[in-house]
């Protein structure tokens, strides 16, 4: 099969949580297993995007807003399936990825683009693979404006949930710049939510099938629990809602072979851990406090992941002794009182906030315990990768 992969962000170019580690992993699973992939993402302007690939020549026509916008297109083939960059500065050369007062029309640009990258391509793709709001409109393009282009005929949508809390709000005005048509604004067979349009309901809508990352959040999603308000549209696409475990790359994630640890180990032999551990201390400038238990943390900051209930503990926890390392970003709330903590027990506590592949490996490896107190979890990845490191 011909696949196109489209998401917001792809390890090891960008990154916030999960999704991108399985947009990252999932092409090269594919490609192992003889299917032709090809990745689209945006340029953001971060070191590891613009420090890789290769500019294509000419540039792809998007229609958007009134207008035929040009991009250009970058590519990175040094993995095992193509990357392409939709470089569009005026939305993506932002200090961050997500959070900005235009998410709505800067997602759906990208989605519009990447339906024109796939047709300058040339190539017919049996299945495009949409994952999470930022993805949600290319499905509404393709039944609507591109619903008669014979170049789509045969293509078929995939549309993943890899959290359902972010819902990719946007204004009922803006569905006329974006060039989709004013009745898609519909609860039933729409886009319309609550007063507001949702990109993620129209990946939910629109998609030919859709799936989430573990079995067990595929039916959770469909109680009012757990479903965002979108649990009686999941439920009437019951038939066509698929569960499938995340899993890890092991080829990324073994400390065997990890060389962006300190010492290599394994679970016959962990000698090398306590190596990892003193790393891990000195990279974010703690003492060599070996004795300490060293509690790892690497999420977004957000009250899905529990961030309220770890600043609960987090001063009893010192108290007692313990070391705490976050890596993360997110709410500028918890980031302030996690500063705070920092600022009281400084040789206690270590925060790096933004992402770092780097130390994420280092805090797997080098960490005793690693602290993850989600409210809710669709799948989760780093319990796996704290297992498969011995923390």
């Amino acid at each position: 099969m011909n696949i196109l992969i489209a998401s917001s962000e792809v390890v090891p170019y960008a990154k916030t949580g999960g999704l991108a580690d399985v947009a990252g992993s999932l092409p090269k699973a594919l490609t192992r297993l003889g299917q032709q992939v090809r990745v689209i993402m945006p340029r953001y302007h971060v070191e590891s995007i613009i420090s890789r690939g290769e500019r294509l020549p000419g540039e792809i026509e998007v229609p958007f807003d009134f207008e035929t916008r040009r991009a250009a297109v970058y590519v990175d083939r040094s993995g095992e399936a193509p990357v392409y960059f939709i470089d569009a500065p005026e939305y993506f050369a932002r200090g961050k990825f997500y959070g900005e007062y235009d998410d709505g029309e800067r997602f759906a640009f990208f989605s519009r683009a990447v339906i024109e990258l796939a047709k300058a391509l040339g190539e017919r793709f049996d299945i495009i693979h949409l994952n999470d709001w930022m993805t949600g409109l290319l499905p509404a393009y393709l039944k609507t404006v591109y619903a008669d282009d014979p170049f789509f005929s045969e293509t078929r949508t995939l549309f993943t949930i890899h959290n359902i809390a972010f819902h990719g709000l946007f204004s009922r005005e803006l569905l006329a710049r974006i060039g989709l048509p004013d009745w898609l604004y519909n609860t039933e067979g729409g886009v319309e939510f609550y007063g507001a349009a949702s990109s993620l309901k129209a990946g939910l809508v629109f998609s030919d099938a859709i799936s989430t990352v573990s079995l067990r959040y595929s039916h959770e999603i469909q109680t009012p629990e757990f479903g965002e308000r979108f649990d009686g549209l999941l439920r009437s696409r019951g038939r066509d809602l698929f569960g499938i475990l995340n899993g890890i790359d092991y080829d990324e994630w073994n400390p065997e072979t990890d060389p962006l640890i300190a010492a290599r180990y394994s679970m016959n032999d962990l000698s090398g851990k306590l190596a990892c551990k003193q790393d891990l201390l000195r990279s974010f400038g703690l003492p060599d406090d070996l004795d300490r238990p060293l509690v790892g943390c690497i999420s977004r900051l957000s009250e899905q992941k529990g961030f309220d209930l770890i600043l609960d503990v987090l001063r009893p926890l010192l108290e007692r002794g313990a070391v705490f390392i976050l890596l993360g970003s997110g709410a500028d709330y918890y980031e302030r009182l996690l500063q705070i903590a920092r600022n009281e027990r400084p040789g206690q506590v270590g925060v790096y906030f933004g992402f770092s592949n780097d130390l994420a490996h280092k805090i797997e490896a080098g960490a005793d315990m690693f602290m993850m107190p989600s409210r809710f979890e669709p799948c989760g990845l780093n319990q796996m990768y704290s297992l498969r490191y011995g923390t």
